[in-house]
């Protein structure tokens, strides 16, 4: 009985304020409520994906650098979270030009800096701590992507360094671009939630990582026919999936930054839904064909893909086109991640095929599929080929991802160029054999199955 009064107490206690405050608010105080408590949430699922992607990368590599591969995510987004905050976030959606943001830094959360540094967001009024913490858990994102192309051989001392300047050097000129009222913003580039700001970018960066580490020891014969190396765990990797799926439902309908009118939130989550599930089906069932068995790595990866493809145009494109996206996401991805593997590009993550193509294919499919409501409805951009716009609209989506792609090749190629004459990219051939839990963190992330594994002989398991 004492804890039933308790509780009872303890609930009165916290909902008679809220009911008082929705009693005495104004309209426009109940909408700024809401829609901060919207934003946050997003924020925080779009965090969560860090550990899909812990996980899903842990499980895509080998048992002697699980620990490595899933720790560093944790070193990375630290330092994504304080890189973004002193310099990133300005540079990205500062008021400056076209090119850059030139205001803003070391952000103090209040609103009189809002005011006076980031016009680019004043069309929410969501607080500037919020609107921080949603930005950088993408800026956040794509770091993880782009890390992709790294595993399994790169230097613990390249993250550190690599992290720093992907957030400052490489990522928020883009993102200011589409995002922060830059250049491709004025002609009307629409990428709702980031097939080319988030995914391209770090789908990229991982691309030129992956060609300058070269591939895994063991992975191509004399002939250059490649081996399989499978990952350690499916559980993990299908598990790291579904929080990335879910992750999404911040991502993309979290990007409206607000929950209230007419709950377009909801559209956006539905068409982020239908287009991932029709991707994953349509990736295993072309698995089936071409292998003659049901692939589950390129079911994942077919899901993750249409994610991908999604982003830009989840705001924009019928449900019968979501799905549409999502199914050609899923096909391409699979087959340009075998077109890869047999040229010799050793992508472990496949994060150019998952995340670069399909967030290419995604970027492009606005130009197609994007229908004049509801271009209307985001006021971003022009219709599509197919609802009557022509080819102006493709055109500009053509020419954004072009110039982030060729932006983040280049700079992602001088960073680790320089890198790699000065402290080196890449463990040494003992290092990779033994594997970077042991080597770059003194223990194992199964210590007892290493164990085993090393008694047997099999240390390279």
């Amino acid at each position: 009985m004492l804890k039933k009064l308790l509780l009872s107490t303890g609930l009165m206690s916290v909902l008679i304020p809220a009911a008082a405050f929705a009693e005495d608010a104004t309209p426009v105080q109940l909408q700024g409520a809401v829609d901060a408590v919207w934003v946050m949430l997003a924020a925080i699922l779009v965090i969560f994906m860090q550990a899909g992607f812990a996980l899903l990368e842990a499980g895509s590599t080998r048992m002697k650098n699980a620990g490595h591969v899933a720790g560093k995510t944790i070193l990375t987004f630290g330092i994504c979270a304080i890189a973004f905050w002193a310099i990133g976030f300005g540079l990205a959606f500062g008021d400056g030009n076209g090119f850059i943001g030139m205001t803003g830094f070391f952000v103090d959360g209040t609103e009189t800096q809002a005011a006076a540094a980031f016009g680019a967001l004043s069309f929410s009024d969501v607080p500037i701590g919020i609107k921080f913490l949603f930005q950088l858990a993408f800026a956040g994102v794509s770091l993880a992507i782009a890390f992709g192309g790294f595993a399994e051989r790169a230097k613990l001392s390249v993250y550190f360094i690599f992290s720093v300047l992907y957030v400052i050097v490489i990522y928020p000129i883009v993102a200011h671009w589409v995002w922060g009222g830059g250049w491709l913003a004025g002609h009307g580039k629409q990428d709702f939630a980031g097939s080319t700001v988030v995914h391209l970018q770090g789908a990229t960066a991982a691309l030129v990582a992956t060609l300058m580490l070269k591939p895994r020891i063991g992975k191509y014969n004399k002939d250059k026919t490649p081996n399989l190396i499978p990952g350690h765990n499916q559980v993990l990797s299908v598990l790291g999936v579904i929080i990335l799926w879910i992750g999404w439902f911040g991502f993309n309908p979290g990007s409206t930054l607000s929950a209230m009118g007419d709950g377009f939130f909801g559209y956006i989550a539905m068409t982020t839904n239908l287009a991932a599930a029709a991707g994953g089906v349509a990736a295993i069932i072309v698995a089936w064909m071409y292998f003659g068995k049901a692939d589950i790595p390129s079911m994942l990866n077919g899901v993750l893909a249409a994610l991908v493809a999604i982003t830009a145009s989840c705001a924009f494109v019928t449900v019968r086109d979501a799905i549409i996206i999502g199914v050609v996401a899923g096909v391409i991805t699979f087959f340009t991640a075998q077109w890869f593997e047999k040229a010799g590009i050793d992508d472990p993550i496949y994060a150019f095929s998952v995340h670069g193509i399909a967030g290419i294919w995604g970027t492009l499919a606005n130009g197609i599929f994007a229908t004049p409501e509801l271009v209307e409805k985001v006021g971003v951009g022009k219709p599509g080929l197919l609802y009557g716009g022509g080819f102006e609209q493709l055109g500009v989506q053509a020419m954004g991802v072009f110039s982030a792609f060729f932006f983040v090749l280049v700079l992602s190629w001088i960073i680790l160029s320089i890198l790699k004459a000065t402290i080196g990219l890449r463990v040494t051939e003992e290092e990779e054999i033994i594997g970077l839990d042991l080597s770059e963190h003194g223990t194992y992330g199964y210590p007892e199955q290493m164990k085993k594994a090393a008694q047997g002989g099999t240390v390279n398991a």
